[in-house]
């Protein structure tokens, strides 16, 4: 299996989720900016860097932790028939997720509910470093709205299941996370036409249209192995 495939897959997939980045990240973004004292506006660039680092970097734990235990699971199980499941549930995901981007149907969001308990229990924490002294304070904010119940970044998750191990899962996650990149940094103020190019219509469907394509591509791969 392309484990090099995957990782950049990863990187689209955080792209061309722009559309799902702003309508679930525009109210973080808009406290995020109310967090930077007055004086530091200048500045903002360096505390959007820290945050996203510290985003990024949670997504990468994530990655490690999914691609790890799922090696595991393939090594004491089912071996390579086990990665070939995993690979198909990734495929499903992807088609889930690109009818989501295009807006044709919503069952991802049930997806996202499944983050809400330990959610509910990290958000409180996020508190504690606002308003932000220093960039230096944006980047732990950052690691916590990383755990953000999101169904862009599960679906990013499948690909490290079946990346066989936790090093190449935390690298398939931290280029999502660089994927995701330009919208965050265009939530943040930084690019206002960029961010309502991303949130077009026409690049919505077009993103949708192209995981749903790949979600196929995936299935016909992991089918073609069972024979």
């Amino acid at each position: 299996m392309n484990t090099q495939l995957d990782a950049w897959a990863a990187l689209l997939i955080g792209f061309l989720g722009a559309g799902h980045c702003i309508a679930m990240c525009g109210g973080v973004a808009a406290a995020f900016s109310m967090a930077i004292p007055k004086e530091h506006r200048r500045w903002q660039w360096l505390y959007l860097l820290s945050y996203n680092a510290g985003r990024i970097l949670s997504y990468s734990l994530a990655g490690a932790l999914v691609g790890g235990v799922f090696a595991s699971l393939a090594e004491v199980s089912m071996g390579k028939q086990a990665l070939i499941i995993f690979r198909l549930l990734t495929g499903v995901m992807m088609i889930l997720l690109g009818l989501y981007l295009a807006r044709w149907w919503f069952f991802l969001l049930h997806l996202e509910k499944l983050g809400n308990g330990l959610w509910r229990y990290l958000k409180p924490y996020a508190a504690r470093f606002i308003p932000f002294k220093n960039p230096v304070a944006a980047f732990p904010f950052g690691m916590i709205w990383g755990w953000l119940p999101c169904g862009l970044v599960y679906s990013a998750l499948t690909w490290s299941a079946v990346s066989g191990g936790a090093l190449e899962g935390a690298r398939v996650m931290a280029l999502f996370g660089l994927g995701t990149l330009p919208t965050l940094l265009a939530l943040g103020g930084l690019a206002g036409q960029l961010r309502h190019w991303l949130n077009h219509p026409r690049f919505r469907q077009t993103s949708g249209i192209v995981l749903i394509i790949y979600g196929f591509y995936t299935l016909y791969q992991a089918i073609s192995l069972l024979y």
